[in-house]
């Protein structure tokens, strides 16, 4: 597209703030309606905008189309994870939850290493055609395997806000944000890092992101099955605290080529074990609200994208080499445990 890698950045972040602002918008319309039919209805809207971005032919247009892609996102993963929650034996909701993102995490493992590889060898068009494709079959997937479940009850527009007069989801919501934006600040520049600090040929990064996308797999999985042994909370706060730890290794010893693997290892499985832990927790502070809750977990992972990506270009634009994008990160991410302790300290029971 003939942008400098800091603002090809902006492309995350535009579709992560079209997740965060059609959460909102669409979790409120959503209420009381059936869960499964607002799910295909999701599914063609994000058909919509990848078909937009295969034939986007400048930075404006793929902009938009990102916009346009991230719109339905935050509500289909809300709408999924309570529908996750409702079919899941008791005691078992969090890792129903957690097996639900597991197809994102399923999802990084091939679709990352395969984006690479096609990116290099082709061009990056053929990505997003791949991606309608892959909608495609989505929607008829859950046309027929997704259980029918009754709508969550519909007590009027005002009753959706009740939750939020707690300061309690406020601080799930910031910590959610920083968690995400602290792993974001570094991970959003991986490749130019493992190529330039690590040491790493660009043949290398479709083997890289394979090793991500396996510990975003097993730390999904994990923490969605110790959350539900000891409590969503407590898995929560250890992993994000482990998180600030990798990423002040990573600004140390990063160009380290084996350990800088390590480390990305780690801070991904991290990222995804908190995953369902976060989004359970969301739902189960935000009575009468459902929806709304957890479609906000959802507003606070991508506006934790956005804000990451942002911040952590910030060094690389005063001419820092890449292993300083994880100094905000550390950051950020260590102000996500804080605010997890202080929700720990007011509402923990």
């Amino acid at each position: 597209l003939g942008v400098s890698i800091p603002v090809a950045a902006h492309l995350i972040s535009a579709y992560a703030l079209g997740v965060s602002a059609g959460a909102l918008l669409l979790a409120l319309i959503m209420h009381g309606k059936a869960l499964k039919k607002m799910l295909l209805y999701l599914i063609l809207l994000a058909t919509a905008g990848n078909l937009g971005a295969v034939f986007a032919s400048d930075y404006s247009l793929m902009l938009l189309a990102r916009f346009i892609s991230g719109f339905p996102h935050g509500a289909y993963f809300g709408i999924s994870g309570i529908i996750a929650k409702k079919i899941a034996p008791p005691g078992k909701e969090t890792e129903a939850v957690s097996i639900m993102i597991a197809g994102m995490t399923v999802a990084n493992l091939i679709g990352i290493p395969a984006g690479t590889y096609i990116a290099h060898v082709l061009s990056w068009h053929y990505l997003f055609l791949i991606v309608v494709a892959c909608f495609i079959l989505t929607f008829f997937a859950v046309g027929k395997w997704v259980p029918v479940t009754a709508p969550l009850p519909d007590k009027g527009f005002k009753s959706q806000f009740g939750f939020l007069k707690t300061a309690g989801p406020w601080i799930l919501f910031f910590a959610i944000i920083l968690g995400n934006s602290g792993v974001f600040a570094w991970y959003s520049y991986i490749n130019p890092f493992m190529l330039n600090i690590a040491g790493f040929s660009s043949s290398s990064m479709a083997v890289l992101m394979t090793v991500a996308g396996l510990g975003m797999v097993i730390g999904n999985l994990l923490g969605g099955r110790y959350a539900d042994k000891f409590s969503p909370l407590a898995v929560t706060m250890v992993l994000q605290l482990g998180i600030a730890v990798v990423l002040g290794l990573v600004f140390c010893a990063g160009n380290h080529s084996y350990f800088a693997v390590f480390l990305m290892f780690l801070c991904t499985a991290g990222l995804f074990g908190m995953s369902g832990p976060q989004q359970v927790l969301m739902i189960n502070h935000a009575k009468g609200g459902e929806i709304l809750g957890a479609s906000g977990a959802q507003i606070g992972f991508n506006l934790g994208n956005a804000l990451g990506a942002a911040v952590g270009g910030l060094p690389l634009l005063v001419h820092y080499d890449y292993e300083y994008t994880a100094l905000p990160g550390i950051v950020l991410a260590f102000g996500g445990f804080l605010l997890l302790r202080l929700f720990h300290h007011k509402y923990a029971k």
